[in-house]
């Protein structure tokens, strides 16, 4: 929802907290270099370099706080907020004190050949500083089509999912050309490193090569969607997010179970809302062959309709299914339309009632019985046996 005043409030006092110390000695820095320029007539030119540093510590130090709390409050910006400050602030300490450009030819002075292409240290320090600058411009973009894409009521779930995964391979890819460029290195190298990356793939990279390609087939085929009730091996639940590389699927016990999406696309899965969330559940009954089976069908179907989560259409249905050893077997088959809440309790439910309603009437659930013959003239030696009659 839209940020409160109480989070607003909180924002303000977190960033004053964060900058009053560096904002305090910028101030005294200040009043210190007035009183001696002054009052004692010294010269500053010294102090005013380490006022101008502090002065820019105190802004990038407010901008990288808010900057990361534009984002959400989990945003992995939080764990980098002091080395990205502490990287732009030394930057610009360098430009304000006139070394910066001594420390780019310094950097400059390493490098190696590629090909026709040299890379410095001096590249790759411009292509990470890029890469971090970048990054930070690339959560912003896609958190906020992420945002467009999900208040689109015209788009389904699936198709919202595919959308905001190609903005963000897209942007990705972008934002790596464009290090890159900025970083002065020769975008032609990027064949010999995609000779090298293509090697990488073959030897240890299948599998999530697999599952990223996997996640777009579900996607476009839409066999698997956000909300849908699937079981995959021993695992069942709804369906919370498709992400690059696994399914979220939440458990009725509250478990999240990460599924490959390469074992979705390869294994055989069981919907229980591909088409429609409608599902048929069976209740095994046996009854003793002294009970009126005519009887116990009709009272199953009327037990069936007395739980508010069993639908009337189609209604339930009690059937004979054939005649046992020990008992007549019957089952009882009715329909629900949310699998999702959990089936077990419903089982149990229908289960406790059939049970109560048996002992009201008398009707009996019959256990396996088994009648032993006693052979009493195989018990005796044969001297003491009787002759057998002629």
């Amino acid at each position: 929802g839209p940020p409160t005043t109480d989070g607003f409030r909180r924002v303000a006092v977190r960033t004053g907290a964060l900058v009053t110390v560096p904002l305090l000695l910028w101030l005294w820095l200040l009043a210190g270099s007035a009183l001696l320029r002054h009052a004692l007539k010294i010269r500053t030119d010294l102090l005013h370099y380490f006022i101008l540093a502090a002065g820019a510590f105190t802004l990038v130090r407010m901008g990288v706080f808010v900057l990361r709390h534009s984002f959400s409050p989990g945003s992995r910006l939080k764990a980098w907020e002091g080395a990205l400050t502490f990287t732009i602030w030394s930057l610009l300490a360098l430009q304000i004190f006139g070394w910066l450009p001594l420390v780019n030819q310094v950097l400059d002075e390493y490098a190696i050949d590629v090909g026709a292409t040299r890379i410095s240290l001096l590249n790759v320090t411009g292509f990470v500083l890029s890469i971090a600058l970048l990054s930070i411009l690339y959560l912003w973009i896609v958190k906020a089509l992420d945002l467009r894409i999900k208040r689109a009521e015209d788009l389904d779930a699936s198709m919202k999912v595919a959308l905001v995964k190609l903005a963000k391979l897209a942007l990705l890819a972008a934002a790596v050309v464009a290090a890159l460029i900025m970083a002065g290195i020769d975008i032609t190298t990027l064949t010999v490193l995609g000779g090298a990356l293509a090697v990488g793939i073959g030897l240890g990279l299948q599998k999530t090569v697999s599952n990223y390609v996997s996640g777009f087939v579900l996607i476009l085929e839409e066999s698997v969607r956000p909300g849908d009730i699937i079981s995959v091996g021993e695992s069942f639940g709804t369906v919370q997010e498709l992400n690059s590389r696994h399914v979220v699927v939440r458990t009725p016990d509250g478990h999240d179970v990460l599924i490959p999406n390469e074992e979705l696309v390869t294994s055989r899965i069981t919907s229980w809302s591909y088409r429609d969330r409608d599902v048929r559940l069976r209740i095994p009954v046996q009854i003793s062959y002294a009970d009126d089976p005519e009887q116990v069908l009709a009272l199953l179907e009327e037990i069936a309709r007395t739980e508010d989560r069993v639908l009337l259409t189609p209604p339930p249905q009690a059937l004979l299914i054939n005649f046992g050893d020990n008992g007549i077997n019957l089952e009882l088959t009715f329909w629900v339309n949310d699998p999702e809440t959990g089936l077990l309790d419903l089982r149990s439910r229908l289960n406790r009632k059939i049970w109560r309603a048996f002992k009201e009437r008398g009707i009996t659930i019959p256990f396996p019985q088994r009648v032993v013959t006693r052979d009493r003239e195989a018990e005796w030696p044969a001297e003491n046996r009787k002759p057998a009659a002629r």
